[in-house]
């Protein structure tokens, strides 16, 4: 069976988007936590996730001894182990797009991931408001996500960005936590994008284990105190 090591899933931004994209795929897995202490030389998840992931990072996927790292390769190796499962569009050009707007989130919105961290449980609307009066660059991210979605949804019918779902929704599933986290604004038809998304078993499944966590990380959450 899969094995797939993943962090703290209130936390797990890189995580979440390999088990959720499993899991609403229906391919069987055994899901390994390991469990964020720091992230410094000597921690104790440094310790243990270095011993199956050469860059000391989550999420690794072993399949029967072979690792696989990094959630865009982890991405390309289930869908090809797994073709039955069309988890990247049929059409060439329709998997082309869906690459690259995977490609742009995996290394682009750095001004939205750095300033709202994913944190599933925490309701930071007051820091959203805070965020979207004063970070011009979070608000261009939001529009970019914004043009991006309502383009693939009126092309392909929704109910999800290429109709049904795949790596694409998985790739944006810790987007659209931090856009509920932080309260940020949306028109109505992304807004219900959101929902539907997080509506998704396999999604849902996710949020329900961080909300059962209660694993409060001070050193995740500098700009909030613990109840």
């Amino acid at each position: 069976m899969l094995k797939l090591y993943i962090g703290n899933k209130n936390y797990s931004s890189w995580s979440m988007r390999p088990w959720a994209l499993l899991q609403q795929a229906g391919i069987a897995f055994e899901e390994i936590v390991v469990r964020f202490d720091s992230f410094d030389e000597g921690s104790d998840f440094r310790k243990q996730i270095s011993t199956v992931s050469p860059v000391g990072k989550v999420p690794v996927l072993d399949d029967d001894g072979f690792k696989v790292w990094d959630t865009l390769a982890i991405a390309e190796y289930l869908a090809e182990r797994f073709p039955d499962r069309q988890l990247w569009p049929a059409g060439v050009q329709d998997r082309a797009r869906a690459r690259s707007v995977c490609a742009e989130m995996h290394s682009g919105f750095t001004a939205l991931r750095g300033a709202c961290p994913m944190n599933i449980e925490a309701d930071l609307a007051g820091i959203g408001q805070l965020v979207w009066r004063d970070k011009p660059a979070v608000r261009a991210d939001v529009a970019r996500l914004i043009a991006m979605w309502r383009e693939l949804l009126a092309a392909h019918q929704g109910p999800m960005l290429f109709g049904q779902f795949g790596i694409a929704d998985a790739f944006f599933a810790p987007v659209c936590m931090r856009l509920k986290t932080y309260a940020l604004p949306l028109p109505e038809d992304i807004a219900a994008y959101v929902r539907r998304l997080c509506d998704l078993p396999g999604v849902k499944a996710w949020v329900d284990g961080a909300l059962a966590e209660n694993d409060f990380r001070e050193f995740e959450e500098p700009y909030r105190l613990r109840r």
